[in-house]
């Protein structure tokens, strides 16, 4: 028995090591090009409707309902560098397994995250959202542009950006296996972000 199947991505970050991170680099380098791209109006509109359905769970508040939108073992990045670069040796904002992204939503539900007193009220907005092809047939790497506005309080705030996500099918349904967030003012102040980005 392969000792990493007995492991709970929920409970330990046994496959975040030295390969993920490589996977993570070589995944998102090189990726928007346009001899990759997705022209299939089909497939390009199941992507669209999969972004479009995340963002509305966010808004919603469904936290627990967005994490299933993620495989077992996933990684949500959001670089604090303009060109994203290394994980490991660049500051981000935040680098999350499974594990810690089920904390964030735990910690958001105990009602004691005085960061969300009172809670935020968002929308997001996604556009020019693209395919493109990998050298797997169940890989699909996409990209899409965003603005999240963020009512807390009596501010609203606008966090615009474009995402990254690595998608992989199993078992005829599409999981979220790499999530990142490139916000416009990622080397800016940008106070702590206390929602889902």
């Amino acid at each position: 028995m392969n000792l990493q199947t007995a492991h709970d991505p929920s409970r330990t970050s046994f496959y975040v090591n030295d390969a993920l991170y490589d996977d993570v680099i070589a995944s998102f380098t090189n990726w928007q090009r346009d001899d990759l791209a997705v022209t299939d109006p089909v497939e390009r509109d199941l992507f669209r409707r999969l972004l479009e359905e995340e963002a509305r769970l966010l808004d919603n508040d469904r936290l627990e309902d967005w994490l299933k939108l993620f495989a077992a073992e996933c990684v949500y990045w959001v670089p604090a560098t303009v060109t994203g670069g290394d994980p490991r040796r660049e500051v981000a904002i935040s680098f999350d397994d499974r594990r810690r992204m089920e904390d964030r939503v735990y910690r958001l539900r105990t009602g004691f995250a005085w960061s969300q007193k009172p809670k935020s009220r968002t929308v997001r907005l996604v556009s020019n959202v693209e395919v493109f092809r990998t050298g797997q047939d169940n890989v699909r790497m996409v990209r899409a542009n965003f603005q999240i506005c963020e009512f807390r309080g009596v501010e609203t705030r606008y966090l615009p950006g474009w995402a990254g996500y690595r998608y992989v099918e199993r078992n005829g349904r599409w999981e979220i296996q790499t999530r990142q967030i490139n916000l416009l003012e990622c080397d800016q102040c940008i106070r702590n972000p206390s929602i889902v980005i």
